[in-house]
């Protein structure tokens, strides 16, 4: 009777620590197998962030790489972001990326737009179009400290007569 307590415990600690693994590798996104093969492409933005190695980069909704590397450009201060792209999607020179988050609290990815060219970035090839991360206080500041736009109940911002203190 001891011994069989004994398995049934074994048991239930080998399935917690097997549940334990398999919710780490949902949370890093580490079950995704990697691409086959990837060609390089590069992208500098103003601001990522906290966009980090192996985040996704997607096209469309659909994951078509992961972030090699992030580094900061000595010359022009510019967040610096290398990417692994699968070769199955070739991507037009005219390609835009952008910063995005999955949800409002949500991990960071690179949102990438296709363009219209013929002509596709080539192996250590750059993305010229970007778009840098807008955090939600930025966005908060402009709506609320912008001089030249009406406030929420229609009025100019900076309009003392809307205000009768007589």
């Amino acid at each position: 009777m001891n011994s069989k307590t004994e398995l049934l415990v074994g048991l239930f600690v080998v399935i917690g620590i097997a549940s334990l693994f398999f919710l780490v590798l949902q949370t890093n996104n580490l079950r995704n197998k990697p691409f086959a093969s990837t060609y390089v492409v590069k992208a500098n933005f103003d601001n990522i962030g906290s966009l980090k190695i192996n985040s996704q980069v997607k096209s469309a909704g659909v994951t078509i790489g992961r972030v090699k590397n992030v580094t900061l450009d000595a010359k022009s201060f510019l967040a610096s972001v290398t990417m692994n792209i699968d070769k199955k999607y070739l991507l037009p020179i005219d390609t835009s990326a952008s910063i995005l988050t999955s949800g409002l609290l949500g991990e960071q990815y690179i949102d990438i737009n296709p363009g219209n060219e013929e002509e596709n970035i080539k192996n250590l090839g750059c993305i010229v179009y970007t778009q840098g991360f807008i955090s939600i206080e930025q966005l908060m500041s402009k709506f609320l400290y912008s001089s030249n736009e009406k406030n929420i109940i229609g009025l100019p911002v900076n309009d003392t007569d809307q205000f009768d203190y007589q």
